[in-house]
Parts: structure tokens; C-alpha cells; sequence
């Protein structure tokens, strides 16, 4: 009886133990699936990890980015959990256009959130590196182009701050 009871507690812990492991794993196959998605132009999948009211749009978008820009390979550089309902996840994106032939090299930092079952990727902006087609600049980071005044600031403030969106 005291074996069977044993027994018991140890498979309890293990079961609990395995469901926050499991939250851990979806999250891992979301993120992989979506870049995986966009890596090789399964544009569908990859907007499946995405809010609904974009999906459309990311599609869109993406068809006809892919005329001349190639996502040659990526590299999960760091996922950092928040919680059970967030993550920020550091990604190495390794990236072309037919057009110039050059491999360039793009950090990015995507946001996803828990949605229900689903993990969404609700952000995504560029850390460092190479600027990428359709990858807007972290916060802090100006655009090549954007004139920078002393003490870090665009030249310009009353410019619009740029939306990032997913892709």
C-alpha cells in the first residue's frame, strides 16, 4: 500500500512537472514554425502564428516581398519566457535579395504572446545588424538614413514613430 502511495506521488510530480515542460515546447514549435514558415516561403503557415487580423496582410506582404528578397537561415539566439503568457525571443537572420547577391546578417527581437492554446508572434524590430526588408528598427535604433542630433535623438521629432509589424 505504502509503495502504491509512492508511486502515486511520484507520477503526480512528474505529470506536473511535464505540463510546464509542455508550455515551454509549444512555445519552442510556435517560434520554429513560424520562422521556419517564412524561411521557406510557407507564408500560410507562418502567419498562423500570428494575430488573425494580420494574417491576410502578412500573406500578401510577404508574396510579394519574396519576388527578390530570400531568408536564407536563422538562428534561435535566446528565448526568454515571461511569465507563462510571454516571451521575447532573440533570432540570427541570415537574409539576401536576388537583386545584390550579398548575404547580410539581421538580429531580431520577436514578442510573442499566449493566446488560449496558441502562441501569437504580436512584434518584431530589428536589434542590430544589417537593416532588413520589412523588419522595422527596435526603439532605439534610427534607420541608416534618419539624421541622428546630439544625445541619440532623430533629427526630426516630429516625425511619426514607425509601427512595427510582425514579419
Amino acid at each position: 500500500m505504502l509503495v502504491a502511495l509512492v508511486a502515486t506521488l511520484g507520477l503526480l510530480t512528474t505529470a506536473a512537472c511535464g505540463s510546464s515542460q509542455r508550455t515551454q515546447e509549444t512555445l519552442d514549435e510556435a517560434i520554429r514554425a513560424y520562422n521556419e514558415g517564412v524561411r521557406w516561403q510557407r507564408f500560410a503557415v507562418a502567419a498562423s502564428h500570428l494575430p488573425a487580423t494580420e494574417r491576410s496582410a502578412f500573406v500578401d506582404e510577404m508574396d510579394e516581398r519574396s519576388k527578390d528578397f530570400r531568408y536564407s537561415d536563422y538562428e534561435l539566439v535566446k528565448v526568454e519566457p515571461r511569465g507563462k503568457e510571454d516571451a521575447r525571443v532573440q533570432v540570427k537572420i541570415s537574409w539576401y535579395l536576388d537583386s545584390v547577391g550579398t548575404l547580410k546578417e539581421t538580429h531580431a527581437v520577436q514578442t510573442w504572446e499566449r493566446h488560449g492554446k496558441a502562441w501569437w508572434m504580436v512584434d518584431e524590430t530589428r536589434l542590430r545588424g544589417d537593416e532588413m526588408p520589412g523588419l522595422v528598427n527596435g526603439p532605439d535604433k534610427p534607420s541608416a538614413g534618419d539624421a541622428v542630433a546630439p544625445g541619440g535623438d532623430t533629427a526630426d521629432p516630429a516625425a511619426p514613430a514607425a509601427t512595427a509589424t510582425p514579419h
